[in-house]
C-alpha cells in the first residue's frame, strides 16, 4: 500500500534476503515481549504442532522442502508464525522427543510495497530476517528467481500468504494466488534436474483471531465516530455497557448505507459515473444486506474503472487481480525506469515526472478504497451473528472513512479489546506427487497448478472450519 508518494522515484531495488543469525536469535527472545507490547494478543496456542516438529526434522534430515502456506487476515499474522516456530514448535518437539536443531525459523515472502509504507527500516529487518520481497502485479523476476532459489536450496523452509494481502476476515479467504504452487513446482523441477530427491511440500496453516471478552463498548464507540465523521446522528444511549449486537447491528447497516450512499453520490457528480439502475431500486425495500452487497459490487467496479481507464487497463478479472493490476501501474508510473539517475534530468523532466507521479497516486487511491472490501460479502454477520464478525466489519468501514479522510495507517488500526489467536496446522500436501502430470507439457503445467491452488483453498478454508 504505497502512501503519500507524490514525487516521481527511481525502480524500486530489489532488497536482497541476508539472515543475520544474531538478529534473529534477538528477535526470538524479544518476541513475546514485542507481542505484549505492540498488539491486543494475549494468548497464542496451536493444534497439530507436532506436524510441524516432525517436518523441521525431516527437513533438516534432508529428506524434505517444505512452504508453510498461512493464512493472512490481519497484519499482526507474522508475529504469530514467529511465535509458533519460535516458542510452540521447540516446546512440542521437546515434548514429543522429536529430534530438532534451534532456531527454527523460515525464509519468507513479503509485499515490496510494505516497507513504502511502513518505512525503509522494515524492509532491512524482513531482508535480515530471512526475508524476500516480491512485486505482487508484475512478472517480478528477481524476486521470483529469489523465491525459487530459497525454496530449493535455502538452509531454512518457507513462508508465504498465498491471499497474496489481509483481507480483514478471520472466517472468509480470499481467492489465493497460484504463485505458491508454481513456486512449489519449480522447487520440484530444480530437484529433480539437480538429481536429488528431496520430497516437496505445501503445508496449510489456519490463524484464527477471537476476542478474550466481548468489546461492545468499544465496538460502539467507533460507530459513534464513523457517524460523527459521515454526519449521521448519534444515539448515545446506545453506546457504553448497555451496548449489545441487537442494538449495535440496525447502526451498523445505516452507517453502511450511508457511506455507500455519499460515495455513490461523489462518483455520480465528480467522475460522471452512471451506476446501474438496479442500484437506486435497492434503496427501498428488500433484504438490507443483500440490498448492501449489490450496491459495493457496483461502488467497487466503478472505482476500479476510474483507475483503470487512467492507466489503459481492461477491467477483467477478480477484484484481487483488479487491484495488483492498477499497483503494479501506478508503481510503473512513480517508481521510472527512466528515472535511474536523477541527475542526468532537467528541472523540467522531474516536475513533469513529479506530476505524472502525483496523478498516479490519486488514481491508486480509488483502488485503496476497494482493496479492503474485495473478500466482504452483504451476509457475514448475519450468517454467523458474533463479536470477531461484527468488530472486523466495524472496522473494514473505518478503513473506509480513514483513506476517505487521508489519514488511514494500517499501523494504527485500533485495538477494540484484547483477543486470542488460535493457530492450527493442516496435513501436508505433496507437490512432488503431482510433478509428473506438471512436467508432462504446458496445458499438464497450467492443470497442475490450478489444481493445487484449488486443493490448497479447500485445506485452508477447512481449517477456518475446524477454529470455528
Amino acid at each position: 500500500m504505497t502512501t503519500g508518494i507524490y514525487q516521481a522515484q527511481p525502480p524500486l531495488e530489489f532488497i536482497p534476503p541476508k539472515l543475520n543469525p544474531l538478529l534473529l536469535q534477538a528477535a526470538h527472545l524479544l518476541l513475546p515481549s514485542i507481542i505484549s507490547w505492540k498488539t491486543a494478543i494475549t494468548h497464542i496456542e496451536a493444534d497439530n504442532v507436532e506436524i510441524l516438529a516432525d517436518l523441521y526434522h525431516q527437513f533438516q534430515e534432508g529428506k524434505i522442502r517444505f512452504l508453510l502456506a498461512f493464512r493472512h487476515p490481519k497484519t499482526e499474522d507474522p508475529l504469530c508464525l514467529g511465535y509458533l516456530l519460535s516458542q510452540l514448535v521447540p516446546q512440542v518437539a521437546r515434548e514429543k522427543d522429536i529430534k530438532i536443531q534451534t532456531p527454527i525459523h523460515a525464509h519468507f515472502i513479503y509485499d515490496r510495497g510494505i516497507p513504502l509504507w511502513a518505512g525503509e527500516h522494515i524492509g532491512w529487518l524482513a531482508s535480515h530476517l530471512g526475508g524476500t520481497p516480491i512485486q505482487r502485479g508484475k512478472a517480478d523476476w528477481n524476486g521470483l528467481r529469489s523465491a525459487r532459489d530459497l525454496f530449493a536450496n535455502g538452509k531454512l523452509p518457507m513462508a508465504a500468504a498465498p491471499e497474496g494481502a489481509t483481507n480483514g476476515l478471520s472466517e472468509i479467504m480470499s481467492p489465493l494466488e497460484p504463485g505458491i504452487a508454481q513456486l512449489g513446482f519449480w522447487c520440484a523441477e530444480d530437484l529433480h534436474k539437480a538429481g536429488r530427491s528431496e520430497q516437496v511440500y505445501i503445508v496449510p496453516v489456519g490463524l484464527k483471531y477471537s476476542y478474550v471478552a466481548a468489546p461492545w463498548s468499544a465496538i460502539a464507540q467507533l460507530i459513534s465516530e464513523l457517524e460523527a465523521a459521515s454526519g449521521l446522528p448519534i444515539n448515545p444511549s446506545e453506546n457504553g455497557n448497555s451496548a449489545t449486537i441487537e442494538s449495535l447491528y440496525p447502526r451498523l447497516l445505516t452507517l453502511a448505507e450511508h457511506l455507500l450512499t455519499l460515495m455513490e453520490d461523489f462518483y455520480k457528480r465528480f467522475y460522471h459515473q452512471k451506476l446501474p439502475e438496479a442500484m437506486v431500486a435497492s434503496h427501498e425495500g428488500g433484504d438490507r444486506n443483500e440490498a448492501l452487497k449489490a450496491r459495493l459490487e457496483a461502488l467497487m467496479h466503478v472505482a476500479l474503472q476510474i483507475s483503470e481507464q487512467y492507466f489503459d487497463l481492461p477491467p477483467k478479472g477478480a477484484w484481487n487481480d483488479r487491484c495488483r493490476r492498477l499497483e503494479q501501474a501506478g508503481w510503473n508510473y512513480i517508481f521510472r525506469e527512466d528515472f535511474k539517475d536523477l541527475k542526468l534530468l532537467s528541472p523540467i523532466e522531474r516536475a513533469l515526472g513529479d506530476r505524472v507521479a502525483e496523478e498516479a497516486n490519486r488514481r491508486m487511491w480509488h483502488m485503496r478504497l476497494v482493496e479492503s472490501f474485495v473478500a466482504v460479502s452483504g451476509s457475514y454477520i448475519k450468517d454467523k451473528p458474533s463479536v470477531e464478525r461484527f468488530a472486523e466489519t466495524t472496522l473494514l468501514l473505518r478503513d473506509m472513512v480513514k483513506k476517505i479522510q487521508g489519514n488511514n495507517d494500517p499501523l494504527r488500526r485500533p485495538q477494540l479489546g484484547k483477543q486470542k489467536v488460535k493457530i492450527t496446522i493442516g496435513e501436508p500436501i505433496s507437490i512432488s506427487e503431482r510433478y509428473p502430470t506438471y512436467k508432462a507439457n504446458r496445458v499438464g503445467a497450467k492443470q497442475a497448478v490450478t489444481d493445487f491452488t484449488n486443493d490448497l483453498q479447500k485445506a485452508m478454508e477447512s481449517l477456518i472450519a475446524k477454529e470455528g
